[in-house]
Protein backbone atom coordinates (compact mmCIF):
# COMPACT_ATOMS: atom_id res chain seq x y z
CA UNK A 1 0.00 0.00 0.00
CA UNK A 2 2.82 2.41 0.90
CA UNK A 3 4.48 1.65 -2.43
CA UNK A 4 1.31 2.57 -4.30
CA UNK A 5 1.00 5.82 -2.38
CA UNK A 6 4.59 6.69 -3.26
CA UNK A 7 3.98 6.16 -6.96
CA UNK A 8 0.73 8.14 -6.82
CA UNK A 9 2.59 11.07 -5.24
CA UNK A 10 5.23 10.93 -7.96
CA UNK A 11 2.46 10.76 -10.57
CA UNK A 12 0.91 13.91 -9.13
CA UNK A 13 4.26 15.65 -9.36
CA UNK A 14 4.59 14.55 -12.96
CA UNK A 15 1.12 15.92 -13.75
CA UNK A 16 2.18 19.26 -12.27
CA UNK A 17 5.09 19.17 -14.71
CA UNK A 18 2.97 18.06 -17.68
CA UNK A 19 3.05 20.35 -20.71
CA UNK A 20 0.13 22.08 -22.36
CA UNK A 21 1.21 25.20 -24.13
CA UNK A 22 -2.19 26.58 -24.99
CA UNK A 23 -4.63 27.68 -22.34
CA UNK A 24 -7.75 26.83 -24.32
CA UNK A 25 -8.62 23.60 -26.06
CA UNK A 26 -7.93 23.63 -29.80
CA UNK A 27 -10.24 20.63 -30.19
CA UNK A 28 -13.42 22.56 -29.42
CA UNK A 29 -12.70 25.30 -32.00
CA UNK A 30 -14.64 23.49 -34.76
CA UNK A 31 -17.21 21.84 -32.49
CA UNK A 32 -20.76 23.07 -32.02
CA UNK A 33 -20.25 24.29 -28.44
CA UNK A 34 -21.25 27.62 -26.87
CA UNK A 35 -17.78 27.76 -25.26
CA UNK A 36 -15.96 27.99 -28.61
CA UNK A 37 -16.34 31.78 -28.52
CA UNK A 38 -13.58 31.70 -25.87
CA UNK A 39 -11.17 30.99 -28.73
CA UNK A 40 -12.84 33.31 -31.22
CA UNK A 41 -15.74 35.65 -30.30
CA UNK A 42 -17.03 35.51 -33.90
CA UNK A 43 -17.93 31.81 -33.49
CA UNK A 44 -21.42 30.93 -32.29
CA UNK A 45 -23.34 27.69 -31.66
CA UNK A 46 -26.44 26.52 -33.52
CA UNK A 47 -28.81 26.94 -30.57
CA UNK A 48 -30.73 30.18 -30.07
CA UNK A 49 -30.18 30.36 -26.30
CA UNK A 50 -27.67 28.77 -23.98
CA UNK A 51 -27.26 28.98 -20.21
CA UNK A 52 -24.15 27.81 -18.39
CA UNK A 53 -24.83 27.05 -14.73
CA UNK A 54 -22.25 27.91 -12.05
CA UNK A 55 -19.22 25.57 -12.06
CA UNK A 56 -20.96 22.66 -13.86
CA UNK A 57 -21.02 24.53 -17.18
CA UNK A 58 -17.28 24.59 -17.62
CA UNK A 59 -14.05 23.52 -15.92
CA UNK A 60 -10.77 23.90 -17.80
CA UNK A 61 -7.40 22.65 -16.54
CA UNK A 62 -3.99 23.05 -18.14
CA UNK A 63 -0.60 22.30 -16.66
CA UNK A 64 2.34 23.46 -18.72
CA UNK A 65 6.07 23.13 -19.03
CA UNK A 66 8.34 23.01 -22.05
CA UNK A 67 11.20 20.82 -20.88
CA UNK A 68 10.20 17.50 -19.26
CA UNK A 69 7.64 14.75 -19.75
CA UNK A 70 6.85 11.40 -18.19
CA UNK A 71 9.74 9.66 -19.93
CA UNK A 72 12.14 12.11 -18.27
CA UNK A 73 10.67 11.65 -14.80
CA UNK A 74 10.31 7.87 -15.14
CA UNK A 75 12.66 5.56 -16.98
CA UNK A 76 13.28 1.83 -17.19
CA UNK A 77 15.43 0.34 -14.46
CA UNK A 78 17.97 -2.44 -14.71
CA UNK A 79 15.36 -5.19 -14.71
CA UNK A 80 13.02 -5.61 -17.66
CA UNK A 81 9.79 -4.61 -15.91
CA UNK A 82 11.08 -2.04 -13.41
CA UNK A 83 10.58 1.71 -13.70
CA UNK A 84 12.67 4.15 -11.66
CA UNK A 85 11.85 7.76 -10.83
CA UNK A 86 14.11 10.80 -10.94
CA UNK A 87 14.67 10.32 -7.17
CA UNK A 88 16.39 6.96 -7.69
CA UNK A 89 20.21 6.80 -7.30
CA UNK A 90 20.47 4.99 -10.67
CA UNK A 91 18.61 7.75 -12.51
CA UNK A 92 20.61 9.15 -15.45
CA UNK A 93 20.94 12.83 -14.53
CA UNK A 94 22.89 13.63 -17.72
CA UNK A 95 20.04 12.32 -19.87
CA UNK A 96 17.65 14.61 -18.00
CA UNK A 97 19.93 17.65 -18.30
CA UNK A 98 20.34 17.08 -22.05
CA UNK A 99 16.69 18.13 -22.47
CA UNK A 100 16.97 21.23 -20.31
CA UNK A 101 16.68 24.47 -22.30
CA UNK A 102 18.18 27.90 -21.64
CA UNK A 103 14.70 29.02 -20.52
CA UNK A 104 12.42 26.41 -18.95
CA UNK A 105 8.84 27.45 -18.35
CA UNK A 106 6.09 26.09 -16.10
CA UNK A 107 2.59 27.48 -16.74
CA UNK A 108 -0.29 26.22 -14.57
CA UNK A 109 -3.76 27.44 -15.61
CA UNK A 110 -7.26 26.83 -14.29
CA UNK A 111 -10.57 28.35 -15.42
CA UNK A 112 -14.00 27.76 -13.88
CA UNK A 113 -17.08 29.22 -15.54
CA UNK A 114 -19.32 30.73 -12.87
CA UNK A 115 -22.01 31.79 -15.34
CA UNK A 116 -22.52 31.73 -19.09
CA UNK A 117 -25.38 33.10 -21.16
CA UNK A 118 -25.78 33.44 -24.93
CA UNK A 119 -28.78 34.33 -27.08
CA UNK A 120 -29.68 35.40 -30.61
CA UNK A 121 -30.44 39.05 -31.37
CA UNK A 122 -32.17 40.00 -34.62
CA UNK A 123 -31.49 38.07 -37.80
CA UNK A 124 -27.82 37.17 -37.30
CA UNK A 125 -26.64 38.86 -34.08
CA UNK A 126 -25.48 36.97 -31.02
CA UNK A 127 -24.89 38.31 -27.49
CA UNK A 128 -22.97 36.36 -24.87
CA UNK A 129 -21.96 36.89 -21.25
CA UNK A 130 -19.28 35.02 -19.29
CA UNK A 131 -18.18 35.16 -15.67
CA UNK A 132 -15.06 33.10 -15.02
CA UNK A 133 -12.66 32.54 -12.15
CA UNK A 134 -9.15 32.07 -13.53
CA UNK A 135 -5.69 31.21 -12.27
CA UNK A 136 -2.82 31.96 -14.65
CA UNK A 137 0.79 31.20 -13.79
CA UNK A 138 4.10 31.63 -15.55
CA UNK A 139 7.47 30.58 -14.10
CA UNK A 140 10.70 30.60 -16.11
CA UNK A 141 13.75 28.78 -14.74
CA UNK A 142 17.24 29.23 -16.30
CA UNK A 143 18.87 26.02 -17.51
CA UNK A 144 22.06 26.61 -15.51
CA UNK A 145 20.01 26.55 -12.31
CA UNK A 146 19.15 22.89 -12.99
CA UNK A 147 22.75 22.06 -13.82
CA UNK A 148 23.97 23.67 -10.61
CA UNK A 149 21.36 21.85 -8.55
CA UNK A 150 21.74 18.38 -10.12
CA UNK A 151 25.43 18.27 -11.04
CA UNK A 152 26.89 20.21 -8.14
CA UNK A 153 29.46 22.98 -8.02
CA UNK A 154 32.49 21.43 -9.75
CA UNK A 155 32.11 22.73 -13.29
CA UNK A 156 31.07 26.22 -12.14
CA UNK A 157 33.90 26.95 -9.67
CA UNK A 158 35.32 30.41 -10.32
CA UNK A 159 32.58 31.38 -12.78
CA UNK A 160 29.40 33.43 -12.57
CA UNK A 161 26.06 31.95 -13.61
CA UNK A 162 23.63 34.39 -15.25
CA UNK A 163 20.10 33.90 -13.92
CA UNK A 164 18.61 37.12 -15.27
CA UNK A 165 16.03 35.11 -17.23
CA UNK A 166 14.43 33.89 -13.97
CA UNK A 167 10.93 35.23 -13.64
CA UNK A 168 7.56 34.28 -12.27
CA UNK A 169 3.98 35.44 -12.00
CA UNK A 170 0.87 33.69 -10.75
CA UNK A 171 -2.46 35.47 -10.50
CA UNK A 172 -5.98 34.62 -9.40
CA UNK A 173 -8.67 36.86 -10.85
CA UNK A 174 -12.29 37.03 -11.94
CA UNK A 175 -13.39 38.18 -15.38
CA UNK A 176 -16.76 39.54 -16.45
CA UNK A 177 -17.02 39.40 -20.24
CA UNK A 178 -19.74 40.76 -22.51
CA UNK A 179 -19.55 40.00 -26.23
CA UNK A 180 -21.40 40.48 -29.48
CA UNK A 181 -21.03 39.04 -32.98
CA UNK A 182 -22.87 39.56 -36.25
CA UNK A 183 -22.55 39.25 -40.01
CA UNK A 184 -21.30 42.46 -41.62
CA UNK A 185 -21.47 41.02 -45.14
CA UNK A 186 -22.63 37.75 -46.65
CA UNK A 187 -19.12 36.41 -46.15
CA UNK A 188 -17.72 38.26 -43.12
CA UNK A 189 -18.70 37.76 -39.48
CA UNK A 190 -17.00 39.76 -36.70
CA UNK A 191 -17.15 39.33 -32.93
CA UNK A 192 -15.81 41.33 -30.01
CA UNK A 193 -15.79 40.75 -26.27
CA UNK A 194 -14.90 43.29 -23.61
CA UNK A 195 -13.80 42.17 -20.15
CA UNK A 196 -13.77 43.73 -16.74
CA UNK A 197 -11.14 42.06 -14.55
CA UNK A 198 -11.01 41.90 -10.76
CA UNK A 199 -7.71 40.72 -9.29
CA UNK A 200 -7.98 38.56 -6.17
CA UNK A 201 -4.34 37.63 -5.49
CA UNK A 202 -0.99 37.83 -7.27
CA UNK A 203 2.70 37.20 -6.75
CA UNK A 204 5.21 38.25 -9.40
CA UNK A 205 8.97 38.65 -9.82
CA UNK A 206 10.56 41.69 -11.45
CA UNK A 207 14.10 40.51 -12.22
CA UNK A 208 16.52 43.22 -13.37
CA UNK A 209 19.66 41.14 -12.77
CA UNK A 210 20.57 37.98 -10.90
CA UNK A 211 23.78 35.99 -10.84
CA UNK A 212 25.50 33.33 -8.75
CA UNK A 213 29.28 33.05 -8.44
CA UNK A 214 30.65 29.69 -7.24
CA UNK A 215 33.65 30.40 -5.02
CA UNK A 216 36.75 28.24 -4.62
CA UNK A 217 35.48 27.01 -1.24
CA UNK A 218 32.21 25.93 -2.94
CA UNK A 219 30.13 28.62 -1.27
CA UNK A 220 27.92 30.74 -3.51
CA UNK A 221 27.84 34.51 -3.84
CA UNK A 222 24.53 35.88 -5.02
CA UNK A 223 24.32 39.25 -6.76
CA UNK A 224 20.71 40.31 -6.97
CA UNK A 225 18.66 43.23 -8.20
CA UNK A 226 15.10 41.99 -8.22
CA UNK A 227 11.81 42.49 -6.46
CA UNK A 228 8.85 40.31 -5.56
CA UNK A 229 5.46 42.02 -5.63
CA UNK A 230 2.58 40.43 -3.72
CA UNK A 231 -1.08 41.36 -3.59
CA UNK A 232 -2.88 39.24 -1.06
CA UNK A 233 -3.60 38.64 2.63
CA UNK A 234 -0.04 37.93 3.78
CA UNK A 235 1.91 39.14 6.78
CA UNK A 236 5.65 39.70 6.42
CA UNK A 237 7.66 39.80 9.64
CA UNK A 238 11.07 41.49 9.64
CA UNK A 239 14.00 41.92 11.98
CA UNK A 240 15.69 45.17 12.98
CA UNK A 241 17.55 45.30 9.65
CA UNK A 242 14.32 44.90 7.67
CA UNK A 243 15.34 41.38 6.60
CA UNK A 244 12.52 38.85 6.27
CA UNK A 245 11.89 36.58 9.22
CA UNK A 246 8.67 34.95 8.02
CA UNK A 247 5.87 35.21 5.45
CA UNK A 248 2.52 33.77 6.56
CA UNK A 249 -1.04 33.86 5.29
CA UNK A 250 -3.32 36.14 7.29
CA UNK A 251 -5.96 33.53 8.08
CA UNK A 252 -7.94 36.02 10.17
CA UNK A 253 -9.19 37.37 6.85
CA UNK A 254 -11.06 34.10 6.25
CA UNK A 255 -12.72 33.67 9.65
CA UNK A 256 -15.77 35.79 8.77
CA UNK A 257 -18.04 35.77 5.75
CA UNK A 258 -17.44 39.49 5.23
CA UNK A 259 -13.68 38.93 5.22
CA UNK A 260 -13.97 36.15 2.65
CA UNK A 261 -16.30 38.26 0.50
CA UNK A 262 -13.88 41.19 0.64
CA UNK A 263 -11.00 38.95 -0.43
CA UNK A 264 -12.72 37.27 -3.37
CA UNK A 265 -14.38 40.44 -4.68
CA UNK A 266 -11.14 41.87 -6.06
CA UNK A 267 -12.88 45.24 -6.37
CA UNK A 268 -9.72 47.23 -5.58
CA UNK A 269 -7.53 45.40 -8.12
CA UNK A 270 -9.13 46.20 -11.43
CA UNK A 271 -8.18 45.69 -15.05
CA UNK A 272 -9.53 45.47 -18.57
CA UNK A 273 -9.40 42.81 -21.28
CA UNK A 274 -10.43 42.35 -24.92
CA UNK A 275 -11.11 39.53 -27.39
CA UNK A 276 -11.68 40.18 -31.09
CA UNK A 277 -12.20 37.75 -33.96
CA UNK A 278 -13.65 37.19 -37.41
CA UNK A 279 -14.64 34.44 -39.85
CA UNK A 280 -14.72 34.77 -43.64
CA UNK A 281 -16.32 32.49 -46.25
CA UNK A 282 -13.53 32.20 -48.80
CA UNK A 283 -15.65 29.83 -50.90
CA UNK A 284 -18.80 27.80 -50.32
CA UNK A 285 -16.67 25.07 -48.75
CA UNK A 286 -13.64 26.93 -47.34
CA UNK A 287 -13.87 29.21 -44.32
CA UNK A 288 -10.96 31.07 -42.74
CA UNK A 289 -10.91 32.68 -39.29
CA UNK A 290 -8.65 34.67 -37.00
CA UNK A 291 -8.77 36.02 -33.46
CA UNK A 292 -6.76 37.68 -30.70
CA UNK A 293 -7.87 36.81 -27.16
CA UNK A 294 -6.97 37.83 -23.63
CA UNK A 295 -5.42 41.20 -24.40
CA UNK A 296 -5.50 42.83 -20.98
CA UNK A 297 -3.93 43.93 -17.71
CA UNK A 298 -4.67 44.17 -13.97
CA UNK A 299 -3.57 47.01 -11.70
CA UNK A 300 -2.88 45.66 -8.20
CA UNK A 301 -3.42 48.19 -5.39
CA UNK A 302 -4.86 46.20 -2.45
CA UNK A 303 -2.79 44.37 0.21
CA UNK A 304 0.41 45.11 -1.69
CA UNK A 305 3.78 44.03 -0.29
CA UNK A 306 7.04 44.81 -2.11
CA UNK A 307 10.07 42.66 -1.30
CA UNK A 308 13.37 43.79 -2.76
CA UNK A 309 16.81 42.22 -3.11
CA UNK A 310 19.52 44.64 -4.22
CA UNK A 311 22.71 43.43 -2.63
CA UNK A 312 25.35 40.72 -2.50
CA UNK A 313 25.56 37.88 0.01
CA UNK A 314 27.00 34.40 0.44
CA UNK A 315 25.17 31.16 1.15
CA UNK A 316 26.01 27.48 1.30
CA UNK A 317 24.42 26.67 -2.05
CA UNK A 318 21.75 24.50 -3.61
CA UNK A 319 23.04 20.97 -4.11
CA UNK A 320 20.63 18.22 -5.11
CA UNK A 321 23.48 15.72 -4.76
CA UNK A 322 22.81 15.82 -1.02
CA UNK A 323 19.32 14.49 -1.76
CA UNK A 324 20.52 11.81 -4.17
CA UNK A 325 23.10 10.44 -1.73
CA UNK A 326 20.63 10.56 1.16
CA UNK A 327 22.43 13.06 3.42
CA UNK A 328 19.55 15.57 3.17
CA UNK A 329 15.84 15.46 2.43
CA UNK A 330 14.02 17.79 0.05
CA UNK A 331 12.53 19.56 3.06
CA UNK A 332 15.92 20.10 4.71
CA UNK A 333 17.44 21.39 1.47
CA UNK A 334 14.51 23.74 0.94
CA UNK A 335 14.73 25.08 4.49
CA UNK A 336 18.45 25.74 4.06
CA UNK A 337 17.77 27.73 0.90
CA UNK A 338 14.96 29.72 2.50
CA UNK A 339 17.15 30.60 5.49
CA UNK A 340 19.81 31.89 3.10
CA UNK A 341 17.41 33.84 0.89
CA UNK A 342 15.83 35.61 3.86
CA UNK A 343 19.03 37.61 4.20
CA UNK A 344 18.78 38.78 0.59
CA UNK A 345 15.43 40.52 0.79
CA UNK A 346 14.39 43.66 2.62
CA UNK A 347 10.80 44.80 2.88
CA UNK A 348 10.03 47.96 0.94
CA UNK A 349 8.02 50.51 2.90
CA UNK A 350 6.43 51.92 -0.25
CA UNK A 351 3.80 49.20 -0.77
CA UNK A 352 3.72 50.46 -4.35
CA UNK A 353 0.95 49.29 -6.70
CA UNK A 354 2.05 47.23 -9.70
CA UNK A 355 0.64 46.07 -13.03
CA UNK A 356 0.60 42.61 -14.57
CA UNK A 357 -0.42 41.70 -18.13
CA UNK A 358 -2.40 38.70 -19.31
CA UNK A 359 -0.75 36.19 -21.63
CA UNK A 360 -2.65 36.57 -24.90
CA UNK A 361 -3.40 34.16 -27.74
CA UNK A 362 -3.53 34.44 -31.52
CA UNK A 363 -5.63 31.92 -33.47
CA UNK A 364 -5.55 31.40 -37.25
CA UNK A 365 -7.93 28.75 -38.56
CA UNK A 366 -9.28 27.27 -41.73
CA UNK A 367 -11.94 24.65 -42.42
CA UNK A 368 -13.04 22.62 -45.42
CA UNK A 369 -16.63 21.40 -45.51
CA UNK A 370 -16.51 17.86 -46.90
CA UNK A 371 -20.27 17.38 -46.47
CA UNK A 372 -23.03 19.15 -44.59
CA UNK A 373 -22.01 17.32 -41.43
CA UNK A 374 -18.25 16.70 -41.80
CA UNK A 375 -15.57 19.37 -41.59
CA UNK A 376 -11.78 19.19 -41.78
CA UNK A 377 -10.06 21.89 -39.76
CA UNK A 378 -6.57 23.36 -39.46
CA UNK A 379 -5.81 25.66 -36.51
CA UNK A 380 -2.68 27.52 -35.48
CA UNK A 381 -2.67 28.81 -31.90
CA UNK A 382 0.16 31.00 -30.59
CA UNK A 383 0.35 32.07 -26.98
CA UNK A 384 2.52 35.04 -26.07
CA UNK A 385 3.74 35.00 -22.46
CA UNK A 386 6.07 37.92 -21.90
CA UNK A 387 8.87 37.47 -24.43
CA UNK A 388 8.04 33.79 -25.04
CA UNK A 389 5.92 32.50 -27.92
CA UNK A 390 4.34 29.05 -27.64
CA UNK A 391 2.98 27.61 -30.88
CA UNK A 392 0.59 24.71 -31.50
CA UNK A 393 -0.69 23.44 -34.86
CA UNK A 394 -3.81 21.25 -34.88
CA UNK A 395 -5.39 19.21 -37.67
CA UNK A 396 -8.89 17.93 -36.92
CA UNK A 397 -11.81 16.01 -38.38
CA UNK A 398 -15.19 17.13 -37.05
CA UNK A 399 -18.79 15.95 -37.18
CA UNK A 400 -21.60 18.32 -36.19
CA UNK A 401 -25.22 17.15 -36.24
CA UNK A 402 -26.83 20.39 -35.12
CA UNK A 403 -26.63 20.70 -31.35
CA UNK A 404 -27.76 17.10 -30.93
CA UNK A 405 -24.30 15.63 -31.42
CA UNK A 406 -20.82 17.00 -32.05
CA UNK A 407 -17.47 15.24 -32.05
CA UNK A 408 -13.89 15.93 -33.06
CA UNK A 409 -10.67 13.98 -33.46
CA UNK A 410 -7.45 15.97 -33.67
CA UNK A 411 -3.69 15.73 -34.08
CA UNK A 412 -1.49 18.47 -32.60
CA UNK A 413 2.19 19.30 -33.04
CA UNK A 414 3.67 21.48 -30.32
CA UNK A 415 6.63 21.78 -27.96
CA UNK A 416 8.79 19.36 -29.94
CA UNK A 417 6.16 16.63 -29.59
CA UNK A 418 4.51 15.06 -32.64
CA UNK A 419 2.24 12.39 -31.16
CA UNK A 420 -0.48 14.45 -29.47
CA UNK A 421 -3.98 13.15 -30.16
CA UNK A 422 -7.08 14.95 -28.98
CA UNK A 423 -10.80 14.24 -28.94
CA UNK A 424 -14.03 15.98 -28.10
CA UNK A 425 -17.59 14.78 -27.61
CA UNK A 426 -20.79 16.74 -27.03
CA UNK A 427 -24.35 15.43 -27.05
CA UNK A 428 -27.76 16.73 -26.13
CA UNK A 429 -30.22 15.02 -23.80
CA UNK A 430 -33.34 17.19 -23.74
CA UNK A 431 -32.22 20.74 -22.96
CA UNK A 432 -28.96 19.54 -21.36
CA UNK A 433 -25.82 19.48 -23.50
CA UNK A 434 -22.93 17.50 -22.03
CA UNK A 435 -19.37 17.84 -23.33
CA UNK A 436 -15.88 16.54 -22.68
CA UNK A 437 -12.81 17.80 -24.55
CA UNK A 438 -9.15 16.90 -24.20
CA UNK A 439 -6.25 17.91 -26.43
CA UNK A 440 -3.69 15.42 -25.20
CA UNK A 441 -4.31 11.67 -25.03
CA UNK A 442 -1.25 9.58 -24.09
CA UNK A 443 -0.53 6.86 -26.64
CA UNK A 444 2.36 4.90 -25.13
CA UNK A 445 2.22 3.54 -21.56
CA UNK A 446 4.69 2.04 -19.11
CA UNK A 447 3.75 -0.45 -16.41
CA UNK A 448 5.19 -0.03 -12.92
CA UNK A 449 5.28 -3.33 -11.04
CA UNK A 450 5.53 -3.23 -7.27
CA UNK A 451 4.50 -5.70 -4.57
CA UNK A 452 2.67 -7.92 -7.04
CA UNK A 453 0.67 -4.98 -8.36
CA UNK A 454 0.86 -3.04 -11.61
CA UNK A 455 0.31 0.68 -12.19
CA UNK A 456 0.07 2.02 -15.77
CA UNK A 457 1.73 5.39 -16.42
CA UNK A 458 2.01 7.40 -19.64
CA UNK A 459 5.45 7.09 -21.23
CA UNK A 460 5.98 10.18 -23.38
CA UNK A 461 3.08 12.28 -22.17
CA UNK A 462 4.15 15.89 -21.81
CA UNK A 463 0.85 17.74 -22.18
CA UNK A 464 -2.39 17.89 -20.24
CA UNK A 465 -5.60 19.68 -21.12
CA UNK A 466 -9.13 18.88 -20.01
CA UNK A 467 -12.40 20.77 -20.39
CA UNK A 468 -15.78 19.39 -19.37
CA UNK A 469 -19.19 20.64 -18.38
CA UNK A 470 -22.90 20.88 -19.09
CA UNK A 471 -24.93 23.59 -20.83
CA UNK A 472 -28.66 24.23 -21.01
CA UNK A 473 -29.45 24.82 -24.70
CA UNK A 474 -32.71 25.85 -26.33
CA UNK A 475 -33.68 26.01 -29.99
CA UNK A 476 -31.78 25.03 -33.10
CA UNK A 477 -31.84 27.91 -35.54
CA UNK A 478 -31.82 27.28 -39.30
CA UNK A 479 -28.50 27.02 -41.05
CA UNK A 480 -27.27 30.22 -42.64
CA UNK A 481 -24.50 30.67 -45.14
CA UNK A 482 -22.43 32.76 -42.74
CA UNK A 483 -22.45 30.22 -39.92
CA UNK A 484 -19.34 28.35 -41.09
CA UNK A 485 -16.99 26.79 -40.02
CA UNK A 486 -19.82 24.96 -38.26
CA UNK A 487 -21.84 22.59 -40.45
CA UNK A 488 -25.33 22.21 -39.05
CA UNK A 489 -28.49 20.31 -39.92
CA UNK A 490 -31.39 22.49 -40.95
Amino acid sequence: MIGKIKYVLILLLAVILADAAAQNSQVMYFMNLPQNHILNPALRPSNSVYIGLPVVSGINLNINNNFVNFSDIFMKGQSKDSIISFLHPDYDVNKFLAKIKDKNSIVPEVAIQLLGVGFSVGKDGYVFLDINDRIDGNIVLPGDLFKLALKGNEEFVGSKIDLSSLRGDIKYYREFGLGYSRNFTDKLRVGIKGKLLFGIADASIDNKSLGITVNDDYTHTLDADLSVNISGPVNVSTDSKQNIESIVIDDNRFKTSSGIADFVSGKKNMGLGLDIGATYDFTDRIVISASITDLGFIRWTKDVTNLKANNQFEFSGLNMLDVFNGTKSFKELGNDMLDSLKNAFIVSKTNAPFTTYLPFGISLGGSYNVTKQITLGLLSYSKIIGSQIREALTLSANINLGNAFSTSLSYTAENYQWDNLGAGLAFRAGVAQFYLVTDRIPIMWNIIKNDNSSIPLPANWNTFNLRLGMNLVFGNRPKEKNDKPMILIE
